[in-house]
């Protein structure tokens, strides 16, 4: 009897939060992974650990050349890719009375740019992959116009189009998609909010639902339940009782610029 290849994942955002807790989950159930991130350190770091399992991938992933020879660097050492995991993201809180297009110009290339160049990048890959799949992490805030987030509001939205758009044109090919829509998940970026975050879920325990859940290839992966299902129902009203909803999130204190 031959034996099991490892399944071969391509994660991006892996250095911090969800993703390098996912890294961890993936990494110890035998998995080989690429890991894509800014630094490199945090990625070393994880190779050290598990020796010949990961595969360093540093980047900027807004630059779609570097893309493309993250691409070609795991074409030369895997042949073929299994799995993307699009977790790669930036959140910045935009002051509408003071208006920067640029923090929106910076949120939308990261967020939503650089997934398409992923994308663009790995397909040739998956389609030679076992099983290909295409995981995309948007965001729970796509469900209900809040104040303050326009800038990540509108990447996350266009995230979840592209992701579900692809889904009808990918499936011909084999290739499934799932989109993840967490809610509040405590990491370095979301302990400097300066709101409550009810049923916020820690990073590792996100993660270990995200792997627990992609077997089965949903759809969409939400979590957590209670508070998606207070959510999703808000997308429903007409657009005059989202605005009535909307305003009495507003709060005073100005707003402040996160990177994840």
């Amino acid at each position: 009897m031959s034996p099991t290849v490892p399944r071969r994942y391509w994660l991006t955002g892996a250095s911090s939060g969800i993703g390098l807790a996912l890294a961890e989950v993936l990494l110890g159930s035998g998995a080989h992974v690429a890991l894509s991130a800014r630094s490199s350190k945090p990625l070393e770091q994880l190779a050290r650990h598990y020796p010949g399992q990961v595969l360093v991938v540093a980047g900027d992933l807004t630059n779609s050349q570097a893309v493309r020879e993250i691409g070609e660097r795991i074409a030369q050492t895997w042949g073929s890719l299994d799995s993307l995991i699009l977790n790669a993201g930036t959140c910045e809180y935009v002051d509408a009375k003071q208006l920067d297009t640029t923090i929106i110009e910076h949120v939308v290339r990261t967020n939503l740019l650089a997934s398409s160049y992923c994308i663009d990048t790995a397909r040739p890959l998956l389609h030679t992959g076992q099983t290909p799949h295409l995981v995309g992490i948007a965001s729970a805030v796509t469900y209900l116009p809040m104040p303050r987030i326009e800038a990540s509001g509108t990447s996350r939205a266009g995230l979840r189009y592209l992701f579900e758009s692809l889904r009808s044109d990918l499936s011909p090919e084999g290739i499934d998609v799932t989109v993840v829509s967490p809610g509040f998940v405590d990491t370095a970026l979301t302990a400097r909010n300066d709101f409550p975050m009810p049923l916020s879920w820690p990073a590792d325990k996100a993660a270990r639902h995200i792997f627990a859940e992609l077997d089965s290839r949903p759809l969409e992966i939400t979590f957590p339940a209670l508070s998606i299902a207070t959510l999703w129902p808000l997308s429903k009203p007409p657009s005059r009782a989202q605005l009535i909803i909307g305003k009495r999130m507003l709060r005073s204190p100005p707003p402040h610029k996160d990177d994840l």
